[in-house]
């Protein structure tokens, strides 16, 4: 006969129980044996991966919710409030169940924000700007690129950290080096290189955006010349807007669709890079992977977009859908990434990042001048 001292026990038993789902340390639980025999329903599996998955959901979705909003109250790049305190969670991808929501949200949510950024971008915007800023932007953009696969090797680092970071400097900071980080090689250091690739880059867009807007005021530089120079410089599309609006609103505008022309270059760039790795890897390595369904998914965006067929309100919801997913994947890439790895990286990456941010400045500003009346 049960007591009541039986009840509470087995009632305890199970609140312990779900507090170690939550933590991710409880073990898995033997399943009916009807269940078995039955076999599992659609409904049933898809129970099963939410189950699987939801900690490390919930634990990135916190981080990124903390993240935006110290990034609200302090003025400052939420990648960086969304790596930091990510890494300050390492443990919970050590062990337990979080680890396979993190793993989803550090790629399949990163595919989604990376593909939604094509909802920003229309044709026209692009061929509005003219030929000048077009062909400084694609020069700069495979220039960089050029130079962080060359410089790397030249430094004793790998040529995946080099296009890593060249990309990165070359096209949209951040959210470059997520999408590129996806269609490179992996292997033990490749999630430790991006991080590191995401935390230097918005360092220094940080300080591009404080001494730009110094830089091409006292070169004297137009509106729309300070617009070109900023948006085809800084990596980040938030200092870029923070940057040309501390100007003048022509030169926001002019600076932020610079920007998105670099942000149309992640298509092509990552295309390219993930050919050329599946080329690489020579005929031998296995079936080759099909084309990433996010590139196409941004394509298609961006065409549909281009053809007017995008509300306002859809579009401005993609961004803001597209920027979550972003800080979200973030979050989950710090909490795959310690501190001590990113601390014995040494002095050589950091000089790559800053000479490709020298070399994109140096070619924007140029090209600025030369095509500036006499």
């Amino acid at each position: 006969m049960s007591t009541d001292l039986d009840t509470d026990t087995a009632s305890a038993q199970r609140i312990f129980d779900s507090y170690d789902g939550m933590e991710g340390l409880a073990g898995d639980r033997a399943a009916p044996a009807s269940a078995v025999s039955a076999g599992p329903s659609r409904l049933a599996r898809g129970r099963a991966v939410f189950v699987r998955i939801y900690p490390g959901l919930l634990a990135a979705g916190t981080v990124a919710l903390a993240a935006t909003w110290l990034s609200q109250q302090y003025k400052a790049p939420v990648m960086l409030f969304a790596l930091l305190i990510g890494m300050a969670f390492h443990f919970l991808h050590e062990e337990g169940r979080c680890i396979a929501g993190i793993e989803v949200s550090s790629k399949t949510i990163l595919r989604i924000g990376v593909a939604l950024l094509g909802a920003r971008i229309t044709v026209s915007q692009i061929m509005g700007l003219g030929w000048m800023p077009i062909v400084t932007v694609v020069v700069g953009v495979v220039s960089t690129i050029g130079l962080g696969t060359v410089a790397s090797r030249w430094l004793g680092l790998k040529r995946s950290f080099g296009i890593l970071s060249g990309g990165a400097v070359g096209i949209c900071g951040a959210s470059a080096a997520l999408a590129i980080a996806s269609v490179l090689p992996k292997d033990e250091d490749a999630e430790r290189d991006t991080i590191l690739t995401v935390v230097l880059v918005t360092a220094l867009s940080t300080l591009a955006m404080i001494l730009y807007p110094i830089l091409a005021v006292s070169l004297g530089l137009t509106h729309i010349q300070s617009g070109v120079f900023l948006g085809g410089t800084i990596h980040d599309v938030a200092q870029v807007v923070g940057a040309g609006y501390s100007i003048s609103p022509q030169t926001g505008d002019v600076a932020t669709y610079v920007k998105l022309l670099r942000v149309s270059m992640l298509l092509p760039v990552v295309f390219s890079i993930a050919f050329l790795m599946q080329r690489g890897s020579g005929a031998s390595a296995g079936p080759k992977p099909p084309v990433p369904m996010f590139l196409i998914g941004f394509a298609v965006l961006v065409a549909i977009n281009s053809l007017g067929w995008l509300p306002k309100t859809v579009t401005s919801g993609a961004s803001v859908l597209s920027n979550w997913c972003l800080v979200m994947a973030i979050s989950a890439l710090g909490m795959k990434t310690s501190f001590k790895a990113l601390v014995t990286v040494g002095w050589r990456p950091v000089g790559l990042m800053i000479a490709e941010t020298v070399w994109i400045g140096a070619l924007v500003l140029s090209a600025v001048l030369i095509a500036r009346p006499g």
